[in-house]
């Protein structure tokens, strides 16, 4: 498991952040917690014969995905979602493993129950990382930087793995802070400094834009979150639809979304965009299985019931296909949810043409989760008095 020596931003020391405005309101404090390398790491911990090596989890055939990459491995330039074959070639000393997604959802509870210590506004993202809102400070440690350091210390001590975690004023700010100092850092964007600070990236880092994202804006002139914030939002709108004001407001630092902890859902699901279009029947059931597992495990959390099953396929000319299976009663269990994924796929085989993205949703839910709850005030969730980020 890649272990490197701890790291924090530079700007985390320093006096505290100038004082609000009278009657402003006081920002949140989220945390954003992102395991390094997961899958990757948990198998090099249970096979210590691992650590040090290149490491990827997937399929190892010649129409195998690499699911996850140790750090040893991306050093290579190997990445998730890469055809096993490029991968290889890239690192021929490249050490495959296939997934256990029992053990790393067993790891990913172990994660959230402490994570629960600290707050009970907790945002799952996936297996392996979330949203906190601290705000309350409820374990009274003083601060949100405190709170992610602790958090950190304890998946350290009880999981050995290593976290990387991020502290700001919103979600966004928070997941990128989160990347800054990857693998095992932390950092911290203080209120005031957010738009400084994603103006200074790249747009590739801005969650949301991929790679053919990126390449579109590049070839518009916008390279960096500067770029990007000097175009107003008309000519964002021109280019970009309704994801202009996205855009706009994230290369400002702007984010209002709260963190949600239960939300009314009509459906549960996933998808993946892939580093390269997939049409090998291998390398569609290997990608297809993390995808199960990563939505069974949205399912089991929200401990969902549903009816409905669909498949959505986007194929290399952006075609978009979707496939359903409806039971007259709940699906019954993760063998069963996992079956009828495994053969709504097989039913369209061999495809017309290569994918770029794979999804699967339940839908038709019996138990729909209960709205979710205002997020909380200061006055009303610390009347003791607003928690410091630093």
């Amino acid at each position: 498991m890649a272990n490197p020596q701890s790291q924090e931003a530079p700007a985390e020391e320093g006096p505290a952040e100038e004082a609000l405005a009278e009657g402003a309101e006081a920002p949140r404090k989220i945390i954003h917690v992102d395991m390094d390398a997961f899958f990757a790491s948990v198998e090099q911990r249970d096979f210590p014969e691992l650590r040090g090596q290149p490491v990827a989890v997937g399929g190892a055939g010649g129409r195998g995905v690499v699911a996850a990459a140790s750090y040893e491995a991306r050093v290579f330039g190997v990445r998730s979602a890469m055809p096993s074959v490029t991968a290889k070639r890239l690192c021929p000393g490249l050490v495959f493993r296939h997934t256990r997604f029992d053990i790393y959802r067993e790891v990913s509870m172990q994660i959230r129950e402490i994570f629960r210590r600290f707050t009970d506004l907790v945002e799952p993202l996936s297996l392996d990382e979330a949203y906190l809102d601290v705000t309350a400070d409820a374990a009274g440690l003083g601060s949100a930087t405190a709170i992610a350091r602790e958090i950190r210390r304890l998946i350290a001590a009880e999981t050995r793995l290593t976290a990387s975690a991020g502290v700001s004023f919103n979600k966004f700010l928070a997941k990128l802070a989160s990347d800054q100092n990857k693998p095992d850092g932390l950092c911290v964007i203080r209120p005031g400094k957010g738009e400084a600070f994603v103006q200074s990236l790249p747009v590739r880092r801005f969650h949301g834009i991929g790679p053919r994202g990126a390449q579109k804006m590049a070839q518009l002139g916008i390279e960096t979150g500067a770029d990007l914030a000097a175009k107003d939002p008309e000519w964002l709108r021109a280019h970009f639809g309704s994801f202009g004001e996205t855009l706009w407001r994230a290369a400002r630092g702007i984010d209002h979304r709260p963190v949600r902890t239960h939300r009314t859902a009509k459906s549960i699901g996933g998808e993946r965009t892939f580093f390269g279009d997939l049409s090998a029947p291998e390398e569609l059931r290997e990608a297809l299985e993390r995808i199960i597992g990563i939505v069974w495990q949205r399912i089991a959390d929200k401990q969902a019931r549903g009816r409905t099953l669909t498949l959505k396929l986007k194929f290399a000319d952006f075609t978009l296909i979707t496939r359903a299976r409806t039971l007259p009663r709940a699906i019954d269990g993760e063998a069963e949810f996992t079956a009828l994924a495994r053969a709504l796929l097989d039913e369209q085989l061999p495809l017309p043409m290569p994918i770029r993205l794979l999804g699967l949703t339940l839908g038709a839910l019996e138990r729909e989760e209960q709205a979710e709850p205002p997020a909380p005030g200061v006055a009303a969730s610390n009347p003791s008095g607003q928690l410091a980020l630093f």
